[in-house]
């Protein structure tokens, strides 16, 4: 028996009641996987290589920096 056919059975023997809190679940677990585009990934390797600015200042602060830019 596939995981797609153990669940259906399963979801089969929830009451109503039970339902309401599966399917929010299931509604987050519906929602297709994103993939990064290419600038993405290579952000994420360059955090991952240890690049990369910290920033350690306050959120308006950021948000000061990021306007300037």
């Amino acid at each position: 028996m596939s995981n797609r056919e153990l669940a259906k059975q399963l979801i089969d023997q929830i009451s109503d009641a039970k339902l309401l809190y599966v399917i929010p679940y299931l509604q987050g677990a519906a929602i297709p996987e994103e993939i990064p585009n290419a600038e993405t990934i290579a952000s994420i390797e360059e955090l991952e290589s240890g690049g990369g600015t910290l920033f350690t200042g306050s959120t308006e602060a950021l948000f000061a920096e990021l306007m300037e830019e």
